[in-house]
C-alpha cells in the first residue's frame, strides 16, 4: 500500500464548518482515492476528529481535497503524531 515510502500516522481534529456538510463521506473517498487509511468521526463539539495512516503526501492530499469540498471549511487544525498501526488496512467512518 505504501511501497516503501515512510508513513506516518496523526490524530487530526478539525474545527470550522465541518458538520453536516459532507465532511466525513468526502475524507473517506479521498482517503480510499490516495491509499490512506484510519478513521474519522463527528465530536460533540461540533468538531470532527481523524485519524490517518500515509505518508505525509498522502496525508496532505487528504487535507488538500478536504479544503476543496463543496460547504467546507477548515478554521483550523490541531495535529498530533501517533505510533502508527501496522495492522490497519481501510479507512472508515466511526460512530460514537
Amino acid at each position: 500500500m505504501f511501497k516503501g515510502r515512510e508513513v506516518i500516522r496523526q490524530y487530526i481534529r478539525f474545527y470550522g464548518w465541518v458538520q453536516a456538510v459532507g465532511f466525513r463521506w468526502r475524507a473517506m473517498q479521498a482517503a480510499e482515492h490516495y491509499g490512506a487509511t484510519g478513521w474519522v468521526r463527528n465530536e460533540y463539539d461540533d468538531s470532527v476528529s481523524m485519524e490517518i495512516q500515509g505518508t505525509q503526501k498522502q496525508i496532505d492530499d487528504v487535507i488538500a481535497a478536504l479544503e476543496r469540498g463543496r460547504y467546507i471549511r477548515i478554521d483550523r487544525m490541531e495535529v498530533k503524531s501517533l505510533t502508527v498501526d501496522p495492522e490497519e488496512r481501510g479507512f472508515r467512518v466511526k460512530y460514537h
